[in-house]
């Protein structure tokens, strides 16, 4: 299989379709109470305003922290975050952007999650790593997404 030499290996770019119409994504990529159904639990989300911080809980042994940062939001379209894993001595920091615009009867949704030095063996991983499960998200979110 050959690599497409326009792919930039530092991100992570996946699109999805979803039926429902643009503002029923949107709400479910703002609204904190959606959002842990189908990303993480939450603290702080409560803003949609650039600067606002909060932090994703990850379920795991022992228990561990995403801090995030809103860096910009176009309401209705787009919003992007700063994604910090504090994990390890020396914490990854990336961005995740999300941008919805409507296609025919449905909602086409990007995603990116940018920033990854991919010359560093631990940071290939990573990301290898977040493509798989921004993968699982994506569907969990159809999913959130047909029941609302």
């Amino acid at each position: 299989m050959a690599i497409d030499p326009h792919l930039d290996p530092s991100r992570v770019e996946l699109g999805m379709f979803y039926q429902q119409p643009p503002e029923v994504v949107w709400r479910a990529l703002t609204d904190s109470t959606l959002l842990e159904q189908w990303l993480l639990p939450s603290v702080g989300f409560d803003s949609l305003q650039a600067g606002t911080a909060f932090i994703f809980l990850l379920p795991s042994d022992p228990p561990a922290e995403i801090a995030c940062e809103i860096l910009q939001v176009l309401p209705g379209q787009a919003m992007t975050w700063s994604w910090t894993d504090m994990r390890g001595p020396s914490p990854s920091r990336w961005k995740v952007s999300w941008a919805i615009q409507p296609q025919g009867h449905g909602t086409r949704l990007l995603l990116v999650n940018s920033g990854f030095d991919v010359a560093e063996k631990r940071q290939r991983m990573q990301r290898n790593v977040m493509e798989r499960g921004w993968r699982e998200v994506l569907s969990k979110l159809e999913g959130i997404l047909r029941r609302h």
